[in-house]
């Protein structure tokens, strides 16, 4: 599954734009993603104890799938309010996108985890370690989403289907021009006036010079010194107001998730505690990381 989303990204975000096969493209990366955080989850509790990492594996996959069903609503919603027309489905595959690609990476560095593991046993750098590679993984997971909404805005799906516009009535064909009588011309010149030759086509000046008005000279200007138009521009195509919620939403998802991760803790146990399956809520994930911070420096 990751191989595919890696190599052939064009070809999943053309799925998604098309609707085909939905359901069975999210339920593997369903099954990919939480078996890599299962993997990963095992890693972090190996800390504390077996009992830990048996925890762990369990509740990393819940928290990536409980925030993810926190927040699909709110970015559905975002959509429909603002006119796109994506469906659940196509919502729920994007962001599934990312969250594959997140859990792959993480699984990914657990080798690199379990290195400092045995080699560096202390508690507050292993957690800040994992800490950092769970916030990369997720960084570069978030831009496969922005890429993908970026797909979805080129086909027009972030944007409200556009009103038909009528079309323009064909004008009614116009006659031919007659030409001048004769007969026409001669009435208009006075008596005793001698015409001589008078073409057709110049039936108006002929008329204009007999009555003592002299045609105005028709001086021909050449194309060099006609004003040059100025080039046509393109319009910069804009950006919907889909893609800027997409940041908002990006960032209620990162709050969301680290405030669930503090609830749902510990992950990894402390060396001097008993283990625990949870434990009570005081503080938030960021006093968290700001103590660990200074107890490590």
């Amino acid at each position: 599954m990751i191989e595919r989303i890696l190599r052939d990204r064009q070809g999943i975000w053309q799925q998604v734009v098309e609707d085909r096969q939905l359901p069975g493209l999210t339920g593997q990366m369903l099954l990919s993603s939480g078996a890599a955080l299962a993997v990963y989850g095992a890693v972090l509790g190996s800390f504390h104890s077996v009992w830990m990492a048996l925890a762990s594996a369990v509740k990393l996959p819940l928290l990536f799938l409980v925030t993810l069903a926190i927040c699909l609503p709110t970015l559905y919603l975002f959509n429909l309010v603002f006119g796109a027309r994506l469906s659940i489905r196509q919502s729920l595959s994007l962001v599934m996108v990312a969250l594959t690609v997140t859990s792959m990476l993480a699984l990914a560095f657990a080798p690199i985890s379990l290195f400092f593991l045995i080699t560096a046993p202390d508690y507050s750098f292993f957690k800040l370690l994992n800490v950092a590679i769970l916030a990369l993984s997720a960084l570069v997971g978030l831009r496969f989403l922005t890429g993908g909404m970026r797909v979805l805005n080129d086909h027009g799906l972030l944007a409200p289907k556009p009103a038909a516009v009528p079309a323009a009535p064909v004008p009614a064909v116009l006659p031919a021009p007659q030409p001048v009588p004769a007969g026409a011309v001669a009435s208009a010149v006075p008596a005793g006036a001698t015409v001589s030759a008078v073409p057709a086509g110049a039936a108006g000046e002929a008329i204009t010079a007999a009555n003592g008005v002299a045609p105005a000279p028709v001086i021909p200007v050449p194309p060099s010194h006609l004003p040059a138009r100025p080039p046509v521009r393109p319009a910069a195509p804009s950006t919907p107001p889909s893609m800027t919620l997409l940041y908002v939403w990006i960032l209620l998802f990162g709050f969301v998730g680290t405030q669930l991760a503090w609830t749902l803790r510990p992950f990894f146990g402390s060396p001097h505690t008993k283990f625990s399956l949870y434990r009570d809520i005081d503080g938030n994930f960021y006093a968290e990381i700001f103590r660990t911070l200074s107890h490590l420096f």
